[in-house]
């Protein structure tokens, strides 16, 4: 099986910065696009970015030039760099790949999620 666990998050003030980290681990061949998605009270979950197993990544355009996602093969990991915080960037933020679990064969699967509150 495979799963995902989501760290780095936490109290920030407006203007401070972040990392996320997203490691996966289990039964894992092969991992496809990764991404990070995040959810604030009351909005409907959104897309901050993704990043495909050659490195290639998008933003959504509310983190465009503050966000930089990076990813470690080698350690089945993506990490989410966020600078000059925002109030709005609070959220939980979860993440999220595409694995090729040997038992099972390509899926999707999400972490726990983690809280990064940003204060004004």
């Amino acid at each position: 099986q495979v799963q995902l666990v989501e760290s780095g998050g936490g109290l920030v003030q407006a203007g401070g910065s972040l990392r996320l980290s997203c490691a996966a681990s289990g039964s894992i061949l092969a991992i496809n696009d990764m991404g990070w998605y995040r959810q604030a009270p009351g909005k409907q979950r959104e897309l901050v970015a993704t990043i495909t197993a050659g490195g290639i990544t998008n933003y959504a355009d509310s983190v465009k030039g503050r966000s930089t996602g990076s990813r470690d093969n080698a350690k089945n990991t993506v990490y989410l760099q966020m600078n000059s915080l925002e109030p709005e960037d609070t959220a939980v933020y979860y993440c999220n790949a595409n694995v090729y679990d040997w038992r099972t064969g390509w899926d999707d699967y999400w972490g726990q999620g983690t809280q990064v509150t940003v204060s004004s």
